[in-house]
């Protein structure tokens, strides 16, 4: 039986680490991806290369369309940099998962099947959780790859792949019981089940959103995806289950 691999929707990124410069740190917050970028000239360590990797991603994740490849594959390039420095980099593992899920997500679920990168985004995530428990986006990654299994794959698929919406939800309320402020990781939930089935998780999606549309985003990026959350939310008020879901099957 072939196994089935899912197209993840990109996970919005972590905050960037404590150990990158205060300039780069205050580009990435405001957006400006060209000067983070910038700030990294001539450092060669796996800090500021997963740093790289999450910057590129961030740039990618705040498109309105879909996200430009050639952004993607710099990052995978810059999250693999980073691990062959320290293979036990966890944002290193983390951003390499959220560039391979995105690499994959315009793929016929036949073609992410055969190039096996939606099995090794998952075991990148997990691998994360091992050396960081309460990691929320590993965990946010591990909630949205379980319902986008459930989606694609089907029972059977689910049955195949160990996944179903329990274990997601397991995963999505550790993410927000670690980061509980975090725009991103609440929008990433609903959109999901969402786009599985808009109408048998609605209490459960309009929570989530509401709770995405209260918080304080400290980024750019996660002022992007708290509109999208308050967009999902205004179609799911208006228009109904069905449009929500339509919608949320082309959101990041």
């Amino acid at each position: 039986m072939p196994v089935i691999i899912v197209v993840l929707a990109a996970l919005a990124l972590p905050r960037p680490a404590l150990a990158q410069g205060q300039e780069a740190l205050q580009a990435f917050a405001a957006g400006d991806y060209d000067a983070a970028l910038a700030s990294l000239a001539g450092q060669e360590n796996a800090d500021s290369e997963a740093f790289a990797a999450r910057v590129l991603l961030a740039e990618a994740l705040s498109c309105e369309a879909d996200p430009p490849q050639d952004l993607l594959q710099a990052a995978l390039r810059e999250a693999n940099a980073a691990l062959a420095l320290d293979p036990a980099h966890v944002e290193g593992r983390i951003q390499k998962a959220i560039a391979l899920s995105m690499i994959i997500r315009p793929m016929s679920a036949m073609e992410a099947n055969k190039t096996g990168l939606g099995e090794e985004a998952r075991n990148l995530a997990k691998s994360a959780l091992e050396s960081d428990p309460d990691n929320p986006y590993a965990h946010g990654f591990l909630a949205v790859w379980n319902i986008e299994v459930v989606r694609r794959g089907g029972s059977l698929g689910a049955m195949v792949m160990g996944a179903s919406v329990r274990e997601a939800r397991k995963h999505y309320e550790a993410a927000a019981a670690a980061s509980p402020g975090d725009a991103s990781v609440h929008w990433q939930w609903a959109r999901a089940l969402a786009a599985l089935d808009a109408k048998k998780y609605r209490k459960e999606i309009e929570a989530a959103l509401a709770t995405a549309e209260a918080a304080s985003p400290d980024s750019d990026l996660e002022g992007v995806m708290q509109r999208r959350a308050s967009e999902l939310h205004a179609i799911l008020s208006s228009a109904g289950p069905k449009a929500a879901e339509a919608r949320a099957l082309e959101m990041l």
